[in-house]
């Protein structure tokens, strides 16, 4: 029998993993999918003395780290308790072991931590990494406030079928309207010209809506074509309020390893869970 559907959330202790736990795990129960919480611990990394202080019972690192994955596994348990949880601790940096234990998931969920919001931008260096080179949609989970919000998935001129799709599936799950949002740039005069431009992108638009009403038959979808100089500005203030943001990983500028620029200025700057898209 093939495998059950999977989701993947890190944990580490703080306050935004717990975040990114309780946001996974009631995903993983509307999905219909099991939930693994993996800790990683650096300690290996800095020293061999990871036992007990001799005569104390439960202390030492080794027992730290067990006591921080008992916690996440708890967090799990307490936001879906019907949800099947699995648990893992693993040894060294995060990104590897999470890229690697999520190969085949159906989504690797992390919590946003960063620099403590100089500039705005409060994603870690390891959900950015993750964000640009797991191999399956990757949530960054900062705030929750809207749970009962809209899905809004951004598409792109070549339609962002990977978003879309992924965006679909939450939607029918959460039983949440779905917002779907095309924005044109001033600048893109190539792509959207004055002679005929517009009409195409408003056709992409309606395409991309009959396959999502498709997709989705019984959820509530609808369309907003925006022009912006800035794509992730259009975005974000269309997900105001919104449970969830979905968007692709590629965007303007991408390079090898890296998040696209929208999906990274969307990632930076969202005051809900973001869904990245990786196809």
């Amino acid at each position: 029998m093939p495998a059950p559907d999977r989701i993947v959330v890190g944990y580490d202790g703080s306050q935004q993993a717990a975040l990114a736990v309780r946001w996974a795990a009631r995903h993983a129960a509307l999905l219909d999918s099991e939930l693994q919480v993996v800790h990683c611990s650096l300690w290996p990394l800095l020293t061999h003395d990871l036992g007990p202080v001799k005569g104390v019972a439960g202390t030492g690192l080794q027992h730290q780290a067990e006591a921080i994955l008992e916690e996440g596994r708890a967090e799990a348990q307490s936001a879906a308790p019907g949800t099947t949880v699995l648990d893992s601790l693993v040894y060294g940096l995060p990104a590897g072991h999470l890229r690697r234990m999520a190969e085949d998931a159906r989504m690797l969920v992390l919590g946003s931590r960063g620099i403590g919001g100089f500039l705005g931008l409060l994603v870690g260096s390891v959900s950015l990494e993750l964000a640009a080179t797991a191999s399956c949609p990757v949530a960054v989970i900062r705030f929750d406030k809207h749970p009962e919000g809209r899905v809004v998935v951004g598409i792109d001129p070549a339609g962002s079928a990977g978003a879309l799709r992924l965006a679909c599936d939450v939607a029918m799950a959460t039983g949440s309207e779905l917002m779907i949002i095309h924005v044109t740039r001033p600048q893109d005069g190539t792509v959207y010209s004055p002679a005929g431009g517009l009409e195409a992108a408003r056709r992409l638009l309606e395409k991309s809506t009959a396959t999502a009403r498709a997709l989705a038959p019984t959820v509530a979808v609808s369309q907003d074509l925006v022009r912006d100089s800035s794509v992730p500005r259009a975005l974000l203030n269309a997900a105001r309020g919104a449970a969830l943001i979905v968007v692709g990983s590629k965007g303007h500028g991408l390079l090898k390893g890296t998040v696209g620029s929208d999906a990274h200025a969307v990632l930076h700057h969202a005051t809900g869970p973001v869904l990245i898209s990786r196809n």
